[in-house]
């Protein structure tokens, strides 16, 4: 290989894995609420069995690691619109993958009550 093609793995190279492992995990997600909510049609008690156990802190936490994968996706997917059609975007896509990184902190910092509020509360009681 000639010197200087080998790609060295930046941000950029991180941002497209994140972006692609978010949707697929997003995918999955979606996946599955159809097959357990079409449980509704086969066996409503199945479906509330089901539903039951997403009340459990376990399923809480994935809950947490949804939004996060949707918001990681949502944000980059509109940094990854800007470098495409701005004119300016391959120059800026690092800072602006920052500023998605600090936007996301701090909307997922804001989502850790709503989200794990209850399911705290039932491990460490109220």
């Amino acid at each position: 290989m000639p010197a200087g093609t080998l790609y060295r793995g930046r941000e950029g190279m991180w941002s497209w894995v994140a972006h692609r492992v978010t949707g697929v995990l997003i995918f999955f997600f979606l996946f599955v609420h159809v097959l357990d909510t079409s449980l509704v049609r086969v066996s409503p008690e199945a479906y509330d069995d089901v539903v039951a156990t997403y009340k459990t802190p376990l399923v809480a936490l994935m809950e947490y690691g949804l939004v996060a994968a949707i918001l990681f996706h949502a944000l980059n997917g509109l940094r990854v619109v800007a470098v495409d059609f701005w004119s300016k975007g391959t120059r800026y896509q690092r800072q602006m993958l920052w500023a998605v990184m600090a936007i996301w902190i701090v909307l997922m910092a804001g989502a850790l009550y709503p989200v794990l509020g209850h399911a705290a509360s039932e491990v460490f009681g109220s």
